[in-house]
């Protein structure tokens, strides 16, 4: 039997801010999007950025947590699940595709590039802070994950 598997692993920076809602359950609900910028070579040699944007979900009790911290220019790493929601308007299908977060992390503030970092998980706490690292608690840990200000063009094999 094959295995499908479904992960998506994403750095960007949010181009509004957050919009947090609760379900009549009372689970948070927080709705983002991001922007993640791409450079491509044309055939000329030279380089054009494209940017894509995505939209993204994140559930549960960190999602009220980390949604004062989600403001627009906001750089985020994200990882998660796609998912593709269907409806019919107007005698129309439509379909969206969005991102379903497990893992957050926040890398730098929208006026400081050189911010520190914080990580979220849907069933975890937030982690410590770079670079004055705190002493973490028996359930926290401390997570590094390098984001595209740590690499240089010459770093990239291709």
């Amino acid at each position: 039997m094959a295995t499908d598997l479904n992960v998506v692993a994403l750095v960007g920076r949010l181009v509004r801010d957050a919009e947090l809602k609760y379900s009549q359950g009372g689970t948070a609900v927080l709705r983002f999007s991001i922007a993640v910028n791409r450079s491509r070579k044309n055939a000329d040699g030279s380089w054009d950025d494209e940017v894509n944007y995505f939209d993204c979900v994140y559930f549960g009790r960190n999602a009220g947590s980390v949604n004062q911290y989600l403001e627009k220019g906001r750089q985020v790493s994200i990882q998660g699940e796609l998912r593709q929601s269907r409806w019919e308007q107007d005698g129309q299908t439509r379909s969206r595709v969005e991102v379903f977060v497990n893992n957050l992390s926040l890398l730098s503030s929208a006026q400081n590039a050189n911010g520190g970092q914080k990580t979220f998980q849907n069933q975890g706490v937030v982690a410590g802070t770079k670079p004055a690292p705190a002493k973490p608690a028996p359930a926290m840990r401390e997570e590094y994950q390098p984001g595209p200000e740590d690499f240089q063009d010459d770093d990239i094999p291709f």
